[in-house]
């Protein structure tokens, strides 16, 4: 029974940030019925895809009015629903936040986009890549003197899109359950990414961040804040910004203190290269190719260093520290993330693998009040599969 339990969402299944938004929902305890197109086929969603677990499926033709009218009858039961499609195409076709409303005053409608629901790039095509760019985000990410590089799809589809979303929708369901009003959630992408840069919009403020790839501490440029490659060809990565943690640092790895005592350091606000950075970044390197990643883990893991092995994907799962947290679960013989956050009262159980594609049609039709006689005809006409 986690947190949103009783809480009924629709889905209107989109890409990436939508289904993501569906998943961090659907693990706290929400009713999630995603609704598939119905001519998206029975490999969708994908059956081994974590974003799409936990939820019910219901596979609707809504170019077809019978299968709006489904959709807005779900919409009338329910707490909330979200889409990702462009700015006028849900109105386009019968669903838009104005006939929702309408129908169901408390509903909170969730809009995820790239570009948002206004101004001049509102209509636009864009990925991840493209909104972080616009953000500012893009550009500090990369290796000093190289060019800009994406940082998968984290900032702008994930972080920037999806728990964006998934936080407005939250908040507009709080203030639902105490006004009885509901309300509309523009999500964009570009906001979201543009809201991670808070705390780098500070650090220019004070003249202290270039913007430049690799062009600040924690982009970096700081040797005591980077990855570094080790004698079996693997990486571990330090973070050892405060001066305490720097003298630990350096005495696990064997490099006199006193000619980098001040490496201009003394705060993360004050991080400029005294001139030293170059050659404590040299010897750092040569010092962690002479043992392997697992050496140095043994040396450094679990100490003030702030030192963690840098694992692949397929390692993250072996991980003593997730091991005994179970942040790392096992459904339908995926390996994947378990639920997040975690609550001292509410529980979020185990999740269930990605529905197959429109396989709860007939038993959520039958919660809003369809005979089987009705069902059958939809199904006869290809409103639902």
């Amino acid at each position: 029974m986690g947190p949103l339990s009783g809480i009924r969402i629709i889905e209107v299944t989109g890409l990436g940030p939508g289904p993501f938004c569906g998943m961090m929902l659907a693990d706290m305890g929400a009713e999630v019925i995603r609704v598939e197109r119905s001519s998206a086929g029975p490999d969708s969603p994908v059956p081994t895809d974590p974003l799409s677990r936990n939820r019910k499926s219901i596979a609707l033709d809504l170019k077809n009015p019978r299968g709006v009218e489904v959709l807005l009858r779900l919409a009338d039961q329910a707490d909330a629903l979200f889409e990702g499609f462009r700015p006028g195409v849900a109105e386009r076709l019968g669903f838009g936040p104005d006939v929702c409303l309408q129908r169901n005053a408390r509903l909170v409608y969730g809009r995820i986009t790239g570009w948002g629901q206004d101004g001049p790039l509102a209509h636009a095509a864009g990925h991840d890549i493209n909104y972080i760019a616009l953000s500012g985000a893009l550009h500090a990410i990369g290796v000093a003197g190289g060019k800009p590089v994406p940082p998968l799809n984290l900032v702008g589809d994930f972080g920037g899109g999806g728990m964006l979303l998934a936080f407005g929708m939250v908040c507009a369901l709080l203030q639902a359950q105490r006004t009885g009003v509901g309300q509309v959630v523009d999500a964009a992408m570009v906001d979201g990414a543009l809201a991670q840069m808070a705390m780098s919009f500070g650090i220019m403020a004070m003249g202290l961040f270039s913007g430049q790839p690799g062009g600040h501490a924690l982009a970096g440029a700081a040797p005591f804040y980077d990855t570094y490659e080790t004698a079996d060809g693997r990486f571990v990565a330090i973070g050892s910004l405060e001066p305490q943690f720097f003298r630990l640092l350096l005495e696990k790895t064997g490099i006199p203190h006193a000619a980098f005592a001040d490496a201009g350091f003394h705060s993360l606000y004050s991080a400029v290269d005294t001139g030293t950075w170059p050659e404590l970044r040299r010897q750092l390197a040569a010092a962690f190719r002479q043992k392997t990643r697992d050496e140095w883990c043994a040396l450094m893991e679990g100490s003030d260093v702030c030192f963690a092995p840098v694992l692949t994907l397929a390692e993250v799962h072996e991980h003593a520290h997730h091991q005994a947290r179970k942040a790392v679960i096992e459904i339908a013989g995926v390996v994947q993330n378990a639920p997040a956050p975690r609550f001292s009262v509410s529980t979020t159980g185990e999740p269930t693998p990605p529905p197959r594609h429109g396989q709860d049609s007939d038993s959520v039709l039958e919660t809003l009040g369809f005979s089987g006689t009705e069902i059958l005809e939809l199904r006869k006409d290809g409103v639902i599969t």
